[in-house]
């Protein structure tokens, strides 16, 4: 975990870098130490058919769920929400500046006994950054 997903009205299609702000929503999601890579998902769904506010055609939206599994702290979680919302805010700048832009944003705790994952990815990963760390630990050991 986390999976990111977000919902986004469609007239942002062409505004925003959906998959420039994946990426960085996925790079903050890391920086916070709180995830293994492997688990780590963001994704962007675009709303063709929507109603917002006072249903201008200008309105515009993106809904950011983000749902991690239990055990983390509440300060862990906090500390997730807020370093997305700092990212999303950043990336989106231009929006925010504008009166027609709704970014909200929701930490979620997924209930484990109602949870099902295989995840083929994360022994791939895990022996790429074992691999990675002997590698650094025997440059580092060798006489120059």
């Amino acid at each position: 975990m986390p999976h990111v997903t977000m919902e986004y009205s469609a007239n942002l299609e062409g505004q925003v870098d959906f998959d420039g702000l994946c990426h960085a929503i996925h790079a903050t999601g890391i920086n916070t130490g709180l995830f293994e890579l492997g688990a780590v998902r963001v994704r962007a769904i675009k709303c063709d058919f929507y109603a917002v506010a006072d249903l201008l055609p200008q309105n515009s939206f993106i809904d950011t769920s983000i749902r991690i599994g239990q055990g983390r702290s509440q300060a862990d979680k906090e500390r997730l929400g807020e370093a997305i919302n700092t990212t999303m805010k950043d990336f989106l700048a231009a929006q925010l500046a504008q009166p027609y832009f709704a970014l909200s944003i929701e930490v979620r705790e997924i209930n484990s006994a109602l949870s099902w994952k295989t995840n083929a990815m994360h022994p791939r990963i895990r022996a790429a950054a074992t691999n990675n760390s002997a590698a650094a630990t025997n440059t580092k050991g060798e006489a120059s």
